[in-house]
């Protein structure tokens, strides 16, 4: 089945469990925004059973990257999004995860609800960095999180520009310090792939 992009969307956002809707509008309107493509949010899917490692409590990416794969074939990538906890076998945890090139990522608001010193935002510690700047705080981190792992998903790979959304962050400190853009070379790399 061919897109047609005047009526079809060419991303889709789809909530697994339960996800508030604020958190997978940002993810839609960043990848509006950014990529420029049109997007939808769809609606909720359950974690696939096999994606739940029981010793860990996590959720293991690689199987739901695999279930959202289904029936990609008509729009050009989905992103899911939850709350949950994600992992790799190898990994403690990640924040999303994608297949390069292979259209579909997933990402977890889970971990970054934290402030950089691992005091949770609500808390009487993270209270004390302002609650006004809470929700944007977390949203900012999905909207970082959900362009890289979109990005990753159309078939780029990570940047040496410490700045670019492409930088790989291994924890929320560097990934406060990723800017909402990504490099002219990633920016470049995107438009060509368009």
């Amino acid at each position: 089945m061919s897109v047609d992009p005047d009526t079809s969307p060419l991303a889709e956002v789809v909530p697994l469990g339960r996800v508030p809707p604020v958190a997978c509008a940002v993810v839609a309107a960043n990848l509006q925004a950014v990529l420029g493509l049109p997007t939808q949010v769809v609606a909720a899917r359950q974690m696939p059973p096999r994606a739940h490692l029981r010793a860990r409590d996590q959720y293991d990416a690689a199987p739901i990257l695999s279930a959202l794969r289904s029936e990609v074939e008509s729009i050009r990538v989905r992103v899911g999004v939850t709350a949950l906890d994600l992992c790799l076998p190898i990994l403690t945890f990640v924040y999303g995860e994608a297949l390069v090139g292979g259209r579909v990522a997933v990402i977890s608001s889970a971990r970054l609800a934290a402030w950089p010193h691992g005091t949770a935002v609500g808390t009487a510690a993270g209270t004390a960095a302002g609650t006004a700047e809470e929700p944007g705080l977390l949203y900012e981190r999905l909207a970082k999180v959900a362009l890289h792992e979109t990005a990753h998903a159309l078939g780029l790979t990570h940047c040496q520009d410490h700045g670019c959304l492409m930088a790989f962050s291994v924890g929320l400190e560097k990934l406060d310090s990723i800017h909402l853009v990504f490099c002219p070379a990633c920016e470049h790399k995107l438009v060509v792939g368009r």
